[in-house]
C-alpha cells in the first residue's frame, strides 16, 4: 500500500456474550475484503480489541458502513456483542515499518 489512503480504527470492550460473535466476525471479513476499495485489516484483542481496516477513499468507507449485513453486525454488537466501542477515521499520509 501506498500512502494515501484511510485508516478505520475501530476500538473495542466485549460483553459476556460470545454467541454468534465468532461468525460474524468471520463474515465481516470475508464481505469487507470483497468491498471496492478495501486494502487490508488487522486486528488484536486483549481485553481490548483493536481493529484496523484500510480503505482506498472515504467514499469506499461509506459504502461499508452502509452494506445491509454490516448494518446487522453493527446493530447486534451494539445489542449483545459490546460493552462500548469507539470508531476513528485517519488518512493515512506517511507510513514507515521495519523488518529483521
Amino acid at each position: 500500500m501506498r500512502p494515501p489512503y484511510y485508516a478505520v480504527i475501530f476500538t473495542s470492550v466485549r460483553t459476556e456474550i460470545e454467541e454468534g460473535y465468532s461468525e460474524m466476525a468471520d463474515l465481516m471479513l470475508t464481505l469487507a475484503q470483497q468491498q471496492e476499495g478495501f486494502l487490508v485489516i488487522e486486528s488484536a484483542r486483549s481485553e481490548v480489541g483493536i481493529t484496523v481496516s484500510y480503505w482506498k477513499d472515504l467514499e469506499s468507507i461509506r459504502k461499508w458502513k452502509q452494506n445491509l449485513d454490516h448494518l446487522v453486525a453493527q446493530q447486534k454488537g451494539r445489542e449483545q456483542w459490546y460493552s462500548s466501542y469507539t470508531t476513528r477515521i485517519c488518512l493515512v499520509e506517511r507510513e514507515y515499518s521495519f523488518e529483521k
